[in-house]
């Protein structure tokens, strides 16, 4: 959406908000929202106050403005925290934030509600703002015969996964905008995504003629809609545990819809995998399968390539349209993000290639300039669009390139990146790798060390060039869930890197959201405006304690082993489903939107069922208590005909059924008490890829005693002959202790087979032949 910026508009506004500062002069008014009647003195008195101390650096997201930069209307959004509220807060619209208020009005005046769902960082969404719900003839229908709904589906995801899942089972696929049409009972009796003005005008006429015309029809459909997403909510578990085929099919399913050319998986638009990438990576460890390694180097190798990379400022975009990874929606995600760095570490991992490990560095480095608060939360997420546009902020001419740097920079960024005069967007370059390093080197008769060297010279002048521009809106609020993504990523990043600077991050970030982000005993799910605010959902959990886990295992410190245990408590007492097993989206405080969801398919993000059974039996491993793999079993029973009817549909639910069907390895190194600086023996265990371990490290005396009391894998380790010792355990049995690094290099590297997959040759993970990559 286009956003004002005319400066003496800014400065009239400032001039607007000061005397709402300072506490003196009457309150200005908002204009009456078009087909809606005048709001009560009270509520007027509520929406100025809180538009005031919004701050003379406010602005107002619209374009409809008084000549004093003030806007013109201002709705019940302005009272709310999240910033895709606030983005509508100046419609025309009457909306409401999701609650009783609104759905008892709608009862009360008898009309049917309009939900639209979104986020503050979606192309879609501002588009069907500017069109719709900018339009005042829009405007003036809905608010003269429907009650309106804006719900941000980061900080509601309860809502958004309740009524996505009437829209796929409506129209066959889902998205943002998301726009449904509900009973005052909160049924929905239609749904759709994305409409254009002239469409969406005319369907907010049918529907409130079919309401007024044929209730009994209406509520009728509403009824049998809300009983069919019940009904899917309520699938029978299995008998027993899903066996290893189901990941040699769900191989199979990967493999016929793999892009042989450009990497990744199906057709466009093309969107980063990382739970499949990294179910494949587990696969080819069991059976060493080439194929299973060749899709997902070759899918890494072209999406660092491709404009989906963000080739000056580092970080992926949020998805691209077309198939060669090459033009992006240029939204970035802090999820996204977070989960690609770790897909490209366990590529380093398995492969020792320096590119993978490089662009693990690029995602981080990028996260913790641009996406880091002060307090050291990370940020949600940043728009495609700046000055209304999208991808302006990203895009270069050869002009631009030219003008930013000297002839010999110059000459590398336009050969490298591909850089032309007719772009390959809308007049304009998306940057992407045209060719390999030596082939273009060679074109330009330099050697490849000094391309190198120029590129990454140039690399640093554009950036600096790009900051001037306007950039576009980020999304400042903190969410617990997708922080202890991003704390897995620097944790586990810090220790294979070697990079102390990445673990201190993940520390950081820890700290804050367990003292920032928690209240009445309760984890809240976000932080913005200053605070903390809604009750955390099933996602918020796992993932923080599996960033926990993560960090326990960087660092050693008991404190965020014991805080992993207390937050995966906390999901088994609230979230747990006694009946059938498997964890609920929402907790027992929760209201329930149609029906408690229990979500295990892998979106943008692996489901909260999937990432919490992996807990459970990590947790198992540590504490040995055998209640945690138990019900990590039953949550595996419970979607065991789902696992076996489509399994590539769950990947990183088949990744926890891949640590449970292996020998989880046991690793503990006990060093001397008077030990120092002697690593060799955790550098080999961090260099190596071995998915389902566990890991601790403890100094023989006080140190160790106190592991003891939570992890009994310590007992009676010694540090043999006064040296630093690794112990290598399966199932408590436990291989030679030794000291020698490539002793244990051979212990970890030894693989369980498992019965029902094939393998194709002797174990895997040798390093791919250096060169054969794009950068």
């Amino acid at each position: 959406m286009k956003v004002i910026r005319v400066l003496s508009a800014v400065a009239a506004f400032a001039g607007f908000v000061a005397p709402l500062l300072a506490g003196s002069g009457s309150l200005p008014t908002s204009a009456p929202l078009p087909g809606s009647a005048p709001f009560s003195a009270d509520l007027q008195q509520k929406l100025m106050t809180a538009l005031g101390e919004k701050g003379a650096s406010y602005h107002p997201h619209t374009r409809h403005l008084r000549p004093d930069g003030s806007p013109r209307y201002t709705n019940r959004l302005i009272l709310e925290s999240s910033p895709y509220l606030l983005q509508h807060a100046h419609n025309p619209v009457n909306w409401y934030p999701w609650g009783d208020e609104a759905f008892a009005r709608a009862a009360a005046e008898s009309k049917p509600v309009l939900l639209s769902v979104g986020y503050s960082t979606c192309h879609w969404c501002h588009v069907m703002e500017e069109e719709s719900f900018e339009n005042e003839e829009i405007a003036t229908y809905l608010n003269q015969h429907y009650v309106a709904i804006k719900v941000d589906r980061e900080v509601r995801p309860d809502v958004d996964d309740a009524y996505m899942s009437v829209v796929q089972m409506l129209t066959g696929s889902g998205g943002w905008p998301m726009t449904v049409w509900l009973t005052p009972g909160r049924q929905p009796f239609s749904g759709g995504t994305y409409f254009p003005p002239r469409q969406f005008l005319a369907m907010l006429q049918q529907f409130r003629q079919a309401f007024d015309a044929e209730p009994l029809r209406v509520a009728e459909q509403a009824g049998e809609i809300t009983r069919r997403v019940q009904q899917m909510a309520q699938r029978p578990g299995g008998e027993g545990l899903p066996d290893a085929a189901v990941l040699q099919r769900a191989f199979d399913g990967f493999a016929a819809t793999f892009d042989a050319t450009n990497g990744g998986f199906g057709r466009a638009p093309k969107f980063p995998s990382p739970p499949d990438l990294e179910l494949l990576l587990r696969y080819h460890r069991h059976a060493a399968s080439a194929r299973a390694l060749e899709m997902v180097t070759l899918t890494l190798e072209k999406m660092a390539a491709g404009g989906i990379h963000d080739q000056v400022g580092g970080g992926f975009h949020r998805y691209a349209t077309d198939a060669a990874w090459q033009v992006p929606h240029f939204e970035k995600m802090l999820y996204d993000n977070a989960q690609l760095a770790v897909s490209y570490l366990e590529a380093y991992q398995l492969t020792k290639r320096d590119d993978f490990a490089a662009v693990t560095r690029d995602i981080l480095d990028y996260v913790g300039r641009e996406m880091t608060a002060p307090d050291g939360g990370f940020y949600a997420a940043t728009d495609a669009d700046s000055e209304g546009v999208e991808g302006k902020f990203f895009v270069w001419t050869p002009a631009e390139i030219r003008a930013a740097l000297d002839a010999p920079h110059a000459e590398a960024v336009l050969a490298y990146y591909a850089v032309t005069e007719p772009g390959n967007f809308h007049g304009k370059n998306i940057l992407h790798v045209a060719a390999p390093l030596p082939e273009v080197a060679s074109k330009l008769s330099i050697e490849p060390a000094r391309l190198r060297q120029l590129l990454d010279e140039a690399r640093s002048k554009l950036y600096a060039v790009r900051q001037r521009r306007v950039p576009p809106h980020k999304d400042t609020k903190i969410l617990a869930g997708w922080n202890g993504l991003m704390i897995s990523a620097f944790a586990r990043a810090g220790a294979v890197l070697g990079n102390p600077g990445y673990v201190e991050r993940a520390r950081t970030a820890a700290r804050f959201v367990h003292e920032r982000m928690r209240a009445d005993g309760r984890l809240r799910r976000s932080f913005a405006g200053g605070a903390a605010h809604e009750d955390a959902f099933l996602d918020d959990y796992a993932y923080l304690a599996a960033g926990l886990l993560d960090l326990y295992e960087a660092t050693f410190e008991l404190r965020w082993l014991r805080e992993a245990i207390a937050l995966q408590d906390v999901l088994v007492r609230d979230f747990w489903d006694a009946e059938k097993g498997g964890f609920f989206l929402t907790g027992a405080q929760h209201e329930v939107t149609l029906t408690r969801q229990k979500p295990y398919y892998d979106g943008a993000i692996p489901s909260g069922n999937a990432v919490a059974a992996l807990n459970l039996l990590r947790l198992a491993e540590f504490t040995t208590d055998d209640r945690r793999r138990e019900r990590a079993d039953a949550t595996l029973r419970a979607f065991a005909p789902v696992l076996q009817r489509i399994p590539a549909a769950a990947p990183a639910l088949l990744a926890a059924l891949d640590f449970r069907l292996d020998r989880a390895k046991e690793i503990v190194i006990v060093r001397p008490a008077a030990a120092t600086g002697d690593e060799a023996l955790l550098s080999t265990v961090r260099r190596a890829y071995v998915p389902n371990h566990v890991l601790t490290v403890g100094s023989v005396g006080d140190e160790l005693a106190r592991q003891r009391k939570i992890i009994p894998l310590v007992a009676d380790k010694q540090a043999l002959r006064g040296a630093t010792t690794a112990y290598v355990c399966e199932q408590k049995v436990c291989a030679l202790p030794t000291s020698d690094p490539a002793v244990l290099s051979d212990q970890l590297a030894k693989v369980s087979p498992l019965a029902g997959v094939t393998r194709d040759g002797p174990s895997g993970g040798a390093p791919a032949a250096p060169g054969s990559h794009a950068q």
